[in-house]
């Protein structure tokens, strides 16, 4: 089985922040009208669905972004899942809007959701693909806000119409690169999609 994990918060409030990229991601790539379950184990939403055959789950921490670790490594060890198997997708707000990156074995970057993950898998050994969600400039230089508050207040600001449409857009690459990732490799991705 392979495993698809967005990162957010759970909550109406948080529903459409910048900090809920990955959960409004797996909501593009699956569609807005799936019924996520409640897992009985852990707290998350999961839906089950497969890529080139294979089995893969989808997976909606609902531990609150911090402790995004918990669930992840709880549905790690039910499934007895490799690292290799395992993909987060998350907000990067060193990355402009409208892109992505796919990255393997790096560290946290300073995102406390990626850290829990890390802290509770015991290892950076996994992919992650990384969502722009910056304004930047006509050449593509990230205008990111300056100093801890700024940054905390833009990460949980909620996102414009049009840069929905544009996560929206997004989502189709995104969708491809895991795909390739599960049914041939993390290479030919990297190569593709950075």
């Amino acid at each position: 089985m392979k495993l698809v994990v967005g990162l957010g918060n759970p909550g109406e409030e948080y529903e459409n922040t910048r900090h809920n990229t990955g959960w409004i991601m797996l909501d593009f790539i699956l569609g807005k009208k799936i019924d996520w379950e409640k897992s009985s184990g852990t707290k998350a939403l999961f839906y089950k669905d497969s890529i080139g055959n294979k089995p893969v789950e989808y997976l909606k921490p609902t531990t609150f972004m911090n402790n995004s670790g918990v669930a992840i490594s709880y549905v790690k060890d039910k499934h007895k899942l490799n690292l290799k198997d395992i993909v987060i997708i998350y907000d990067d707000v060193d990355l402009p809007i409208g892109t992505m990156k796919i990255s393997f074995n790096k560290s946290s970057g300073g995102h406390n959701g990626l850290e829990s993950v890390i802290k509770k898998l015991k290892s950076k050994e996994f992919l992650r693909i990384r969502i722009g969600i910056s304004p930047s400039n006509p050449k593509g230089v990230v205008k990111k806000p300056k100093g801890e508050k700024a940054v905390l207040k833009f990460l949980l600001g909620e996102y414009k119409k049009s840069e929905l449409e544009t996560l929206k857009k997004l989502s189709k690459k995104v969708t491809e690169a895991v795909e390739i990732i599960f049914t041939e490799s993390k290479e030919k991705a990297m190569s593709l999609y950075n």
